[in-house]
């Protein structure tokens, strides 16, 4: 998924409403973002912030926007369950969320450092 200009001014603004709490969290390189948005907007009370986080959502596409319906307690899409992980990749200057399986993430290749013919530890 791209970020469009659009989507980056909102992730701003909201950014700029956030209190000190939740300040870290919301970066356009955090690959949680949109998961990290919906207790937020749960939460929270203030109408213009939950405006900007659903239009955000809406923006992305995809089941986002139904998922900042689902109470907290009840979200199929838990740590345990989801099969895959959002990861921001900056290509040419044009900033993407790429949609990465667990497996992907978790299976690194074991590389054998070599000098000289003789394996390096």
């Amino acid at each position: 998924m791209n970020f469009t200009k659009s989507m980056i001014d909102l992730v701003r603004e909201i950014r700029r409403r956030a209190s000190s709490t939740e300040k870290p969290n919301i970066k356009l390189a955090n690959p949680d973002l949109f998961s990290d948005l919906i207790p937020w907007y749960q939460s929270t009370n203030d109408a213009v912030v939950k405006a900007l986080i659903k239009e955000l959502f809406s923006l992305a596409g995809d089941s986002w926007p139904e998922r900042l319906e689902i109470p907290v307690g009840f979200n199929d899409h838990s740590e345990d369950s989801i099969d895959v992980r959002y990861v921001t990749k900056v290509y040419r200057g044009q900033t993407q969320l790429v949609e990465v399986g667990i497996k992907e993430v978790s299976e690194e290749p074991s590389v054998q450092r070599m000098y000289r013919g003789q394996v390096v530890r």
